[in-house]
């Protein structure tokens, strides 16, 4: 049985944020580094809580936000991951998108990647 029929498929964007403790201490921004080996988890969460704040109360676009400070190379599609099945997301992720509805945006979801919010989109 196959889990990735477009039926199961989710579809979401996410802001990414890096920091020490993440797997890959390099982003499209931080081509060295530098950065996100100075960024503390707790710091990573306070400006991603800044940014979902910032966006819940309508005084920025998911989207814009994602261009500009995911650490993902998604920013340059606003943070679009595009549809995705169970299985091809570390499990957190796959897990608080599925749980939410769509347009929904999670809370603050660790991975080994780093922190992210994630809006599911479809």
């Amino acid at each position: 049985m196959s889990s990735s029929s477009p039926a199961n498929q989710v579809r979401a964007s996410h802001i990414l944020i890096k920091h020490q403790g993440s797997r890959r201490k390099a982003s499209w921004k931080d081509p060295e580094g530098r950065v996100i080996s100075n960024t503390t988890r707790d710091a990573a969460v306070s400006q991603l809580k800044a940014f979902r704040d910032d966006i819940a109360s309508g005084n920025a676009k998911f989207g814009e936000v994602a261009s500009r400070h995911s650490d993902c190379s998604s920013a340059k599609r606003g943070g679009d991951l595009g549809p995705f099945g169970r299985g091809q997301m570390q499990k957190p992720f796959e897990d608080a998108t599925y749980s939410l509805k769509i347009g929904e945006i999670s809370d603050i979801v660790d991975t080994d990647s780093g922190v992210h919010i994630i809006m599911r989109t479809g």
